[in-house]
């Protein structure tokens, strides 16, 4: 009969010999497997005595026990050895500068936003929100905008689920409803802009389904289309940091504005690039007029004693013109290479003074 003593020398030497976990694996299965040397030494037990059994029987269950309990400890100083290995090899000193770290950006989108608010908020606008989902009443009704008219159609709309009431929420098709909004909760005068997400059934290279507009709305007892014209004038020369542009105004039509115009801006797209302030060329930017007497009127406003007027900028095809962005898709891609290269910094935050695009 082998010696347990003997046996428990020659193991423990071979579990503290072990240098990695498979060779751990490799005792235990010689120690301890169907045919390992412990297993074969508890098989004997069967062909002893009576007596033999019970003054053998502890000494093998405790050389099992012991066995096992050694290669536990063992398997746990290798697993502490290889993680005090990968903390050596991973460690990160703090205290060195983070010249090298990656480094988020400000959003095109984000950083034009804040472009138009510093501007306006120098002609004295005020910045106003409301929900991306409104009802038909805010999006169409109070706006003049007739239960034909082909904006309520579902291929232009993203309409949701009815309500128990039996109305229909949307996403808003423009920020106008913010006009209302304030128009309802507000008495005049009013000076306001709503820069928010809006939503339409569209997709392609300058179009998206969800993308961003600026909307204006003036209301007071004495307004008129020069204003307007100022005011878009201002804007345009602060926005793309030229001393002066040439617009024009066209006639257009929109249900929530008599009259109406498209605001044209004079620019130079010679030399695969657009400059504005200069060139024969022309670009529309906007599209404004002075408030419908029924959008007044529907608003609580008495369009007698009061008029106003009303202009709205896409806010994503600002910044494609004015930072030479191709292609609005890659707006909402993520890909942290295209915002790698177009992104702005965090602190350069917009101010007129020192320059919107420093």
């Amino acid at each position: 009969m082998t010696d347990v003593v003997q046996l428990e020398a020659e193991l423990t030497a071979a579990i503290a010999a072990a240098a990695n976990e498979r060779a751990l694996e490799d005792v235990r299965v010689a120690a301890l497997g169907k045919k390992g040397s412990i297993a074969e030494l508890l098989k004997t037990l069967g062909s002893m005595t009576p007596d033999e059994r019970k003054a053998n029987g502890p000494k093998f269950n405790g050389l099992r026990d012991r066995i096992q309990d050694a290669i536990a400890a063992r398997k746990k100083a290798l697993e502490d050895l290889v993680l005090d290995a990968r903390l050596q090899s991973e460690r990160v000193d703090v205290t060195l500068p983070a010249q090298d770290a990656p480094r988020g950006t400000v959003h095109p989108v984000s950083q034009v936003k804040d472009e138009l608010i510093a501007i306006f908020a120098d002609l004295d606008f005020k910045v106003a929100e409301g929900p991306d989902v409104e009802t038909d009443d805010y999006n169409f009704t109070k706006l003049n905008i007739p239960p034909e008219h082909p904006a309520r159609q579902m291929h232009d709309t993203f309409y949701l689920k009815p309500q128990a009431d039996g109305s229909v929420p949307l996403l808003r098709t423009h920020t106008s409803p913010v006009q209302v909004r304030t128009m309802l909760a507000q008495k005049p005068p009013i000076r306001i802009i709503a820069p928010g997400r809006t939503y339409r059934r569209d997709s392609d290279a300058t179009h998206s389904p969800m993308f961003h507009q600026v909307e204006g709305l003036v209301i007071d007892d004495e307004t008129h289309l020069g204003h307007l014209k100022w005011v878009l004038e201002e804007f345009l020369k602060a926005f793309f940091e030229v001393p002066k542009v040439g617009m024009r105004l066209r006639p257009s039509y929109f249900p929530f504005t008599e009259p109406s115009v498209e605001v044209d801006v004079q620019c130079d797209r010679s030399g695969g690039q657009i400059k504005f302030g200069e060139g024969t060329d022309w670009l529309e930017i906007a599209g404004a007029g002075m408030v419908h007497p029924r959008v007044l009127e529907m608003c609580g406003i008495d369009p007698n004693a009061y008029q106003g007027y009303a202009f709205g900028l896409g806010i994503d095809r600002l910044a494609m013109l004015k930072y030479g962005i191709p292609d609005l898709r890659p707006f909402f891609d993520s890909d942290i290479r295209w915002l790698k290269h177009f992104g702005f910094s965090a602190l350069d935050i917009p101010a007129l003074d020192g320059g919107l695009s420093r």
